[in-house]
């Protein structure tokens, strides 16, 4: 299991709007930018291969917790653009920028607040499994979503809200709220509130 005195203390930084990471959670990537392929090129000499997922805010700041995600996959494409796959590892406060004359964001990380997410698995105990997935099911509806329901109502607590919680279209600041969501019932229950405030055309009625 990897622990905090694992993690390195600099780390690259891509700041993608809206694009959420979560611990255990897989994102896939386009990358294209010649500084980003510059960045997956170093990234994979090191021997953590970690990327932090960060939201900007506005043109030059940072959120201050981002998600540290190994890169797991990797394919190139005849053109030169890169398809990797990260795997999340573990939130990170976000420290001093180090980036220097890197053509890609570097920062410092502090692992300290978020060592539970290299533990296990999570569970929710107050999930209630069939309202939450009526929900869903509105929800998904509304904004003219698809998916595989017989994965998704197999899936664990944890893979189930996480990953809808990533792919969810959601405002970047709602991402980043459920990204700080100190446990896996508190995010459930902040997707909850999007999925219902969306129903509700931005209203703060009561939906369930």
């Amino acid at each position: 299991m990897i622990k905090v005195s694992d993690l390195p203390q600099v780390i690259p930084v891509f700041a993608l709007p809206g694009a959420l990471l979560l611990p255990r959670a897989r994102l896939p990537l386009h990358i294209f930018e010649p500084r980003y392929l510059q960045m997956i090129e170093d990234c994979m000499k090191t021997p953590e291969r970690l990327i932090g997922m960060v939201q900007p805010i506005g043109a030059t700041r940072l959120s201050a917790i981002g998600c540290a995600g190994r890169l797991t996959a990797f394919s190139e494409t005849e053109d030169g653009r890169y398809m990797i796959t990260l795997s999340g590892v573990s939130r990170f406060r976000v420290g001093d920028d180090v980036t220097g004359t890197s053509p890609y964001l570097k920062f410092t990380a502090n692992w300290d607040s978020f060592t539970a997410d290299l533990g296990r698995i999570e569970q929710d105990s107050g999930l209630d499994r069939d309202r939450f997935m009526a929900l869903l099911s509105r929800y998904f509806a509304s904004e003219g979503l698809d998916t595989d329901w017989d994965d998704l109502g197999e899936a664990d607590d944890e893979m189930l809200i996480n990953s809808l919680s990533m792919l969810s279209p959601f405002e970047p600041e709602d991402k980043q709220a459920l990204l700080e969501a100190p446990s896996l019932s508190t995010r459930r229950e902040t997707l909850v509130t999007l999925m219902e405030f969306a129903l509700h055309g931005g209203t703060n009625e009561e939906m369930m």
